[in-house]
């Protein structure tokens, strides 16, 4: 069995996923999407760019050939080359069991090995910004496999990052837990069964084998697809006995209080009624919020003349919101017009931002729903960017409502996640490309800059439409759903208490 660095990375993110590379069927996995390959494309440049700083040679191999590619770069090494580029070292560690280790780099250093006087250390040229601990390890395991081969250990292991100074691993940290880690790997891939999954929705996204297992987790209504249960949640549930959302439903509100506390265990059992049973639940505690919140006055008055609703495409690493669009919707004229200002180069974001602030103005009394903060957020950027006078910006945000925020603070939802797209899938909207999402609109938008093809800003204005239009069902049946708890909650003579 081979244990590469890669392995060893996927393993510490997933032990599951580790165990499928090895032993999955590959035609299960899924296609890489157009943001993967962007990822990957921008990791080269990356790569590229440091590489350009050496005078480096490459051993000459191919294909899995690990024991080729071992001595060709042990050539290398014993000829003293400044630096090799897509070297590999392996090395027996225990009885059927080989490590592979593959950094960017070897970079030759003073010092002594079986070499000479000149040793090598490992250099890891990441498209990260931050030394994260996973890639930490993974230097320490460049580490162990290249002690085998000079028989000396290098002093780091060199994390090359973006934008970032270089960052040494503490081998005196890193070294114990890599060798934990690397023991507990080879454990797991010598079981006859794949680790039990658990589907953690911003870990998993992005992985080859996410519909694999979220299929299999839907097949058995696993609890990992239960918002609020994290795998801590779930090793203390599968403590009390509880594996299915029916047995959960089913347990004492009490009983869950005892163990996560008494908000934590209300949320979790409220979460799973709302599940099993399918449908939409008021939360715990949400009336405080309906009569209370200085927000309230879409509920107070939950149909004026003109509602816009605000959505945001955004490639953050030009630090570039590039199109502001808004579904202005006129009920008087029962009309609904959508307006995109997109910025077709980052120099016309001022532009667009001075045309979507004249919409805005212009409908001075229309509220300005939106899903999640970030969209008053760039309006406070880009005003400050843009030197905007503070009455006219503040004006806009005095009118804005986060639809997510009232979601949040006020439902319960039979839906894996709380985020736009699974809440307005689960009220019946549909987006008109399903594979479209914002990481595919930042694709689309580097192509544009790349190629000035106008189908890539015609595909993110189809999706930046149906985002606001998303918004607006959730909004209205949000508003349907929490009239009768609000009108019952009040007293015709509370009325001026009301926030309007």
């Amino acid at each position: 069995m081979l244990v590469s660095d890669d392995l060893l990375l996927y393993y510490q993110r997933c032990d599951r996923r580790a165990f499928l590379d090895v032993f999955g069927d590959s035609r299960q996995r899924d296609p890489l999407d157009n943001f993967l390959l962007k990822l990957r494309q921008d990791s080269r440049s990356h790569r590229q760019e440091v590489l350009s700083q050496y005078h480096y040679q490459r051993p000459d191999w191919s294909g899995d050939d690990w024991y080729g590619g071992t001595q060709a770069t042990l050539a290398l090494m014993e000829q003293g080359v400044e630096a090799i580029y897509r070297g590999v070292l392996s090395a027996s560690w225990l009885p059927g069991i080989d490590l592979v280790s593959k950094p960017d780099l070897f970079v030759r250093h003073p010092g002594s090995s079986r070499f000479g006087d000149w040793l090598y250390i490992p250099y890891d040229i990441r498209f990260g910004k931050r030394p994260k601990l996973d890639y930490q390890i993974v230097g320490a395991f460049h580490g162990l496999v290249l002690s085998q081969q000079q028989e000396v250990w290098p002093s780091t292991t060199w994390l090359v990052l973006r934008g970032r100074k270089p960052h040494a691993v503490d081998f005196l940290k890193r070294v114990p837990e890599m060798q934990q880690l690397l023991h507990d790997c080879i454990v797991s891939l010598r079981q006859p069964q794949a680790p039990e999954l658990f589907l953690s929705r911003q870990k998993c996204n992005l992985c080859h084998w996410y519909n694999f297992c979220h299929q299999a987790a839907e097949s058995q209504r696993h609890l990992s697809l239960i918002p609020g249960i994290t795998p801590n949640r779930y090793g203390q549930l599968q403590g009390m006995g509880i594996t299915t959302l029916a047995t959960l439903a089913n347990t004492p509100r009490s009983q869950l209080k005892m163990v996560f506390g008494a908000e934590a265990g209300n949320q979790l059992a409220q979460q799973a009624l709302a599940s099993h049973d399918h449908q939409a639940l008021l939360r715990d505690g949400a009336l405080a919020h309906l009569l209370q919140s200085p927000r309230n006055r879409w509920l107070a008055a939950p149909q004026r003349a003109i509602e816009i609703h605000f959505d945001i495409e955004a490639e953050p690493d030009l630090d570039l919101d590039f199109l502001l669009g808004a579904l202005v919707v006129d009920h008087r004229q029962n009309r609904q017009t959508y307006y995109g200002f997109m910025a077709k180069s980052p120099e016309e974001e001022a532009r667009v931002w001075q045309q979507f602030l004249e919409l805005m103005e212009s409908y001075p009394n229309a509220l300005i729903f939106h899903f999640c903060d970030y969209e008053v957020k760039t309006i406070q950027r880009l005003a400050k960017l843009y030197k905007t006078p503070k009455h006219r910006h503040q004006a806009l945000i005095n009118r804005c409502v986060d639809i997510h925020w009232w979601v949040t603070q006020s439902t319960v939802l039979p839906v894996e996640s709380y985020a736009l797209k699974p809440i307005a899938r689960w009220l019946g909207f549909n987006w008109r490309n399903p594979k479209a999402n914002g990481a595919q609109c930042i694709c689309w938008y580097n192509q544009w800059l790349a190629e000035q093809d106008p189908t890539y800003l015609e595909a993110i204005l189809e999706y930046n439409e149906d985002d606001c239009r998303a918004t607006y069902t959730l909004k209205t049946w949000l508003s349907q759903f929490l009239q009768p708890y609000y009108q019952d909650a009040i007293e015709p003579d509370t009325h001026k208490l009301i926030n309007y």
